[in-house]
């Protein structure tokens, strides 16, 4: 027995395609997801940016309170063994922090922790090694590196040597323009915060890829396309 054949207009009404309001709801709708998805990385970096600025005004803040105690710099400090408990290591108190390849005797930017944390400006019981930065002499911050304070001009914009807070690396572009922007003049070559070289976990960084060289946005963290990841800034302490 044969099928009945259907009708030519059922088979249109079978057929047809998404109306223009059905399109114009499904683009309203992947417009909301989208604004959602931007929202929330807006968010992230924002909460980000929050952490490492409250981490570097907490460090500022303990780097002064030592000078303002012991008269000396963390790190740096000649009488750390007989004044702050639980101490191991003295500086040679010539007021700057420097590595044994610039002539300290030790590495003061690694005792600095010791001497900060033993006389309980940051926490976490940190104890000096001169193998470098590991999680038991030294903070990291939320992304993994590690902030040193040492003497050095290795920042952007015209530099001098100096004590400085350096947040280390890997730190992105976008985070480091929003915490510029929440602290000081929102660029990376000037004020107080700004580009820095430094790096204190996995790959170097390049400067050219973390702050924008041609007019007219010289002088800016690279945020726009493919912002970088791997970026570091310093934090001018004198």
């Amino acid at each position: 027995m044969s099928r009945p054949m259907r009708s030519p207009r059922r088979i249109r009404a079978q057929q047809r395609g998404f109306t223009l309001v059905e399109l114009a709801i499904v683009a309203v709708i992947v417009g909301l997801l989208l604004a959602g998805i931007f929202a929330g990385s807006e968010l992230l970096v924002s909460s980000r940016a929050k952490t490492l600025a409250g981490q570097i005004e907490g460090l500022k803040a303990a780097y002064f309170g030592f000078y303002d105690r012991f008269h000396g710099y963390p790190g740096d400090y000649p009488r750390a063994t007989q004044d702050i408990p639980n101490t191991t290591v003295n500086g040679n108190g010539d007021g700057q922090l420097k590595s044994r390849a610039q002539g300290a005797p030790i590495e003061e930017p690694i005792a600095a922790w010791e001497h900060l944390s033993r006389s309980g400006f940051v926490a976490g019981g940190y104890t000096y090694t001169a193998a470098g930065e590991t999680p038991a002499s030294a903070p990291h911050t939320v992304f993994g590196g590690y902030p040193r304070i040492a003497y050095g001009d290795l920042y952007a914009g015209i530099a001098m040597p100096r004590n400085n807070l350096n947040t280390g690396n890997p730190i992105p572009a976008t985070v480091l323009a929003e915490v510029d922007r929440k602290l000081d003049d929102g660029l990376a070559i000037s004020g107080s915060l700004r580009f820095s070289s430094i790096d204190t976990v996995g790959q170097r960084v390049e400067a050219g890829r973390c702050v924008r060289t041609t007019a007219p946005d010289a002088g800016q963290w690279r945020v726009a396309g493919t912002p970088e990841t791997n970026c570091g800034a310093t934090w001018l302490l004198e």
